[in-house]
């Protein structure tokens, strides 16, 4: 196949365009910058510079291109504040896929795959029930953190209802691995600056190398319609992630505070204090993937190694 890969060149993006390639398809990336487009070429992609929010300029980048699918791998993540990371988040999956649908048709792909996460089920205490793909998801609710449900709602919705196109939803856990987001957490972690909330629940994470390989076996085994979990096997609290993260780093523990003293920072609150168990079953079974990482006990240590 001949994908489209829009984040070609981001936390995902870098391992999914280096697993595309070795599955025997082509990447053509989109890029916002000539320098990671020239970094894709490098990597044996093809590239187009274009930004996904701008639907004429993305027309335009893509006129002449031939796909057989798509896969929106786009997040604002990398931007200097939390609210401006969860704002150009949301836009990405509400303005963003419906912009690269619209792409998707004018270069004739069939499949379309979009970055969902398993914070859809809910920013709240899930209690021991193993969570799965049939669970609610992406319920409307108040608040600050309303626009971002209803962006991973939206996300899914346009693509699951795109006529004349294979919609498949990835709904990931928390990515880790060599990645600037992994590396800011870690900074954190050594100088103490991240606590725990005593209420931290149970959190998902993938391996970002784990979280690629399962995006090209759902590019190729994926059933339209539907919506995979794409988590490791072993759902664990906060402060055990954290503590563990600081042992392999030499750092000392994360400080345990009342969950309180982080309602300052909505974000970080609602997401320390969720607690949810989510299962990977369905993709394992109809996707024929298992995370080579299988918990954050063999991840972590990865992550150090890289970092020396």
């Amino acid at each position: 196949m001949r994908v489209l890969l829009a984040g070609a060149s981001g936390a995902v993006g870098t391992p999914l365009t280096r697993q595309v390639i070795a599955a025997g398809h082509q990447v053509v990336g989109i890029s916002r910058s000539q320098t990671n487009a020239e970094r894709l070429r490098n990597a044996g992609a093809e590239a187009v510079v274009a930004d996904v929010m701008d639907r004429e300029n993305l027309l335009a980048a893509v006129r002449g291109v031939r796909a057989d699918a798509v896969i929106h791998e786009l997040t604002a993540l990398g931007t200097t504040s939390m609210r401006d990371a969860l704002q150009g988040t949301n836009s990405l999956r509400t303005t963003g896929t419906a912009n690269l649908l619209v792409a998707a048709r004018a270069v004739g792909a069939h499949r379309f795959l979009t970055q969902s996460i398993v914070l859809g089920y809910g920013y709240r205490d899930h209690g021991p029930h193993v969570i799965t793909e049939k669970d609610p998801f992406a319920e409307p609710v108040s608040g600050k953190l309303g626009e971002a449900v209803a962006a991973i709602r939206s996300t899914e919705e346009q693509v699951f209802s795109a006529d004349e196109m294979e919609g498949i939803a990835l709904r990931y856990g928390f990515f880790y691995g060599q990645d600037s987001m992994t590396n800011m957490i870690v900074n954190l972690v050594r100088k103490r600056r991240l606590p725990v909330p005593s209420s931290a629940g149970f959190a998902n994470f993938i391996y970002l190398e784990d979280a690629a390989a399962a995006t090209v076996a759902a590019l190729e085994k994926g059933r339209a319609g539907q919506a995979y979990n794409i988590v490791d096997d072993e759902p664990v609290r906060w402060g055990d992630y954290l503590d563990t993260l600081a042992a392999e780093f030499g750092a000392r523990s994360p400080w345990r505070v009342p969950s309180w003293m982080l309602r300052p920072i909505p974000y970080a609150h609602a997401m320390m204090t969720t607690s949810m168990r989510v299962s990977n079953a369905k993709a394992k079974r109809e996707l024929g993937w298992a995370p080579a990482v299988p918990t954050y006990r063999e991840g972590i240590p990865l992550v150090a190694k890289a970092s020396r």
